[in-house]
């Protein structure tokens, strides 16, 4: 998710602006820039990469002004070079902006009739365009933002400044969270509160469709019709929890937020972007010490891995709770690209029920913390048959990790939050790879069908962020749901797992009873237990199943139960069958588990958040089970 950082005072704002960006670098970002009024120009400076790229190209530079916005951008539209950062200059106009404009193609096309030309492919320039075009008809800076505002649809928070009155800078926002800071002689906007406190502790917390005419000493709000809005200012008391939370209300939240780059890390090292093909990199089958994982050899590595995989003739998936959710996903995608059969359990069942471990037999285990006391049981015994085993945890040196014969690493970083959501995203990234690194190993796979794979992977973090810009209706849905006296959740296909996630997250936060079901069951049962006060959250997305998915929509619905759906795109029908209907980006079949449990996670933590609950330390669960 992209941070924003801007500033009007009597301090350098090109240090304000980069240390408050250096303080989003946890949301992360693949592009950076700042525009700074120097004489009577704002001049803008961008670079793709990391923000000492941009730092690198500033350091030395002096600027005569005391006002500049700057931007960490997370590629939407536009792939992430320099001409796509942020910010945006048109003419005299300069912006920078988190979110999506949904309606930009409309705006484009309407622009480009107009005479204006573009220079990125990105949906926030267009932003630009529109406050130009306003003020060149004689309104300043905030009138026409007021004018521009009623032509954007979708999520987005913006700071506009213009050459033609430099003393100011207007904030306006319709979903991601924008804060305005309050010190003497100085003001600081920003996405997130921790760009601000080492100025302020006077914060003014925008709400949707407020504006914030901002100057040096003083800030006015008012809706977007102009009409003025009375805020009271927050005094922040801040610690260092806090600061670790990066503004955050809960740890959980923040690691929801974090789930887009959590997926990008999981498949960096894994991927051959040249070709668009999978390697997987250190697994380290065959190697004798854990020390000299470090030491492999990439190309002999991978090598060994295909040869250990090429002999696999039956897997089994063992984990538990969310990890074991996701090894039901793994199985999906396993089976369906190389026939190889494919069993899950959990844990804390397998260990005990004797289970036949046949010949040229690999067991994959999952564990976040690498040291659940059921898995790691598993483990053991299936070792003891001369089994191979592969292991996916979050945590490097774990007690499973040191004892499985490979390794792969979920890369989602510290996750602090009890109820899983980072590293269960980073599982399902890498169970993809793994599936395509067993269909080449059995040569099943082909080359087209790869390709397509891997770059619908690479654009996952991307749509996963659309989905989190749209978090205020999933709070609106919240607010139902927390009067319902149960939950089913239900899916077909790859998407039944995602039911049963989403079901154990409102049981684990909100104390609710909620049940996840395969939804071709419902006739088997659960009907039965369907009326006015029971809420039915069904997966239905675009994909093979959709049409039988839909029918046991309309049985539901039909018994009075309140629909919440989640589909793909803008599906009416979907949409009329449903109470609340929650939109996800298209995508193909293997990548709509990553988008589909988003909503889920934040439909939880609103529900639990609403009815008080400690989200981050439910009651009587732990984040490690250690002990069986």
């Amino acid at each position: 998710m992209c941070g924003i950082v801007g500033y009007l005072g009597e301090k350098d704002p090109k240090e304000v602006i980069y240390k408050g960006l250096k303080t989003l670098e946890y949301r992360g970002y693949d592009s950076a820039g700042m525009a700074i009024l120097d004489g009577e120009h704002f001049r803008r400076v961008r670079a793709q990469g990391k923000l000492n790229n941009l730092w690198a190209k500033i350091e030395k530079d002096s600027f005569s002004g005391s006002v500049g916005i700057g931007h960490t951008r997370w590629a939407t539209h536009g792939i992430p070079n320099e001409a796509n950062a942020h910010p945006h200059a048109v003419e005299t106009v300069t912006i920078v902006h988190n979110g999506i404009i949904e309606n930009y193609q409309e705006l484009k096309a309407e622009l480009a009739k107009t005479g204006s030309k573009f220079s990125s492919d990105t949906d926030s320039e267009l932003v630009a365009h529109l406050i130009y075009n306003q003020m060149q008809s004689g309104q300043g800076l905030l009138e026409a933002v007021f004018e521009v505002i009623p032509r954007l649809i979708g999520a987005y928070s913006i700071l506009a400044v213009s050459e033609d009155s430099p003393d100011e800078v207007v904030a306006f926002k319709n979903g991601p969270p924008l804060l305005v800071g309050m010190g003497e002689n100085e003001m600081v906007v920003a996405s997130d509160i921790q760009a601000i406190v080492p100025y302020t502790q006077t914060v003014f917390y925008l709400e949707d469709n407020e504006v914030a005419h901002i100057k040096q000493d003083s800030v006015k709000f008012m809706d977007t019709a102009g009409v003025a809005v009375k805020k009271v200012p927050e005094e922040v008391e801040w610690n260092q929890e806090q600061v670790e939370k990066g503004g955050y209300p809960y740890f959980m939240l923040k690691e929801i937020y974090e789930q887009p780059r959590a997926v990008a890390q999981a498949i960096e090292p894994h991927i051959d972007l040249k070709n668009k093909s999978v390697r997987l990199a250190g697994v380290g089958f065959g190697i004798d010490k854990y020390e000299d994982l470090s030491k492999l050899d990439r190309d002999a590595d991978w090598q060994k891995t295909l040869s250990a995989f090429s002999q696999v003739e039956r897997i089994f998936i063992v984990a538990c709770g969310t990890s074991y959710y996701a090894g039901m996903v793994g199985e999906y995608l396993i089976e369906r690209i190389t026939g190889i059969p494919v069993e899950v359990d959990v844990a804390s069942e397998f260990r005990y029920r004797h289970p036949v471990i046949p010949k040229n037999s690999l067991m994959i285990v999952v564990s976040q913390s690498g040291e659940t006391a059921d898995t790691l049981a598993a483990l053991r015994n299936v070792k003891k048959s001369g089994a191979m085993t592969l292991s996916i945890c979050n945590v490097s040196r774990s007690s499973i990790d040191r004892e499985a014969d490979g390794h792969l690493y979920m890369n989602a970083g510290v996750e602090v939050g009890v109820a899983s959501t980072k590293a269960f995203v980073s599982t399902l990234a890498l169970f993809n790879l793994l599936a395509l690194s067993f269909g080449k190993a059995k040569g099943c796979l082909e080359t087209a069908t790869e390709q397509q794979w891997i770059e619908d992977l690479l654009g996952a973090p991307a749509q996963m962020e659309k989905v989190l810009a749209y978090d205020k209706y999933f709070d609106e849905a919240g607010n139902d749901l927390k009067e319902y006296k149960g939950f089913l959740y239900m899916g077909r296909g790859v998407n039944y797992p995602i039911a049963l996630e989403g079901a154990l997250k409102l049981k684990e936060l909100a104390y609710m009873h909620a049940e996840g079901y395969a939804a071709g069951e419902m006739k088997h049962g659960p009907l039965a237990l369907i009326d006015n006060k029971m809420a039915v959250v069904m997966m239905c997305p675009q994909d093979e199943l959709y049409e039988k998915t839909f029918s046991n929509l309309e049985e539901a619905r039909a018994r009075g139960g309140m629909v919440i759906s989640i589909g793909s795109g803008v599906d009416e029908k979907l949409k009329n069958m449903s109470e609340h209907y929650l939109s996800l980006p298209e995508s193909r079949w293997y990548v709509n588990p990553l988008l589909e449990v988003i909503p889920l996670q934040l439909l939880a933590y609103h529900v639990a958040h609403r009815l008080g609950h400690d989200v981050d330390q439910p009651r009587n669960l732990a984040k490690s089970v250690t002990v069986e």
